[in-house]
């Protein structure tokens, strides 16, 4: 608002001009809620992966479905056993990245407009699968994995809920790119 100028002298586009700026500052924390959302993809993670690990021995497998294993494994590398067999290094590298990756993240969810619900929600689920696997990096030197998804004689390499949360996320993410809600875009 122009120095000296009261809300009832202004006119049209000055009033939304100003009004729009307390609004946007409201507006940058308002998405910051869907971090809880975060924190519980993180508690549900690290609880099954804690179950799996007291119920089951390194590599043991259990069949529960013709398609579907649980069996426990330890991944010290990235998706895929990504440098797996490298000397430790791996560990921190991917920590760091893991932490600046959700800084970036953090930044986004808190730019998003309120209304932007699946991108924030896709980056709330990336933020939390990537928060539950760098506690077990951090604190284990490796991540639990123990999903394992399989048809005949081709398995797919073993997962976790972390794992699950961002390729969900990812996957909202990329559909909001392409069909974004309702035509709207961030401000």
């Amino acid at each position: 608002m122009p120095e000296g100028t009261t809300v009832t002298e202004m006119r049209g586009p000055e009033i939304n001009a100003a009004a729009g700026e307390g609004e946007g500052r409201r507006n940058r924390t308002a998405t910051l809620h869907w971090l809880w959302g975060s924190v519980l993809i993180v508690l549900l993670d690290q609880s099954t992966k804690a179950a799996v690990e007291a119920g089951l021995r390194l590599y043991q497998t259990i069949e529960l479905l013709p398609v579907f294993n649980l069996t426990l494994a330890h991944n010290s590398g990235a998706a895929f056993s990504l440098l797996a067999s490298a000397n430790g290094w791996q560990r921190w590298l991917f920590s760091i990245l893991a932490v600046m990756v959700s800084g970036l993240l953090i930044v986004w969810l808190r730019r998003l407009r309120p209304d932007a619900v699946s991108e924030a929600l896709g980056i709330a689920l990336i933020l939390g699968g990537a928060w539950g696997n760098l506690w077990d990096r951090i604190w284990l030197g490796y991540v639990i994995d123990f999903i394992q998804v399989h048809w005949h004689d081709w398995y797919f390499p073993a997962f976790n809920v972390a794992d699950s949360a961002i390729t969900i996320g990812a996957g909202l993410l990329i559909l909001d790119a392409f069909f974004p809600q309702g035509g709207k875009r961030n401000s």
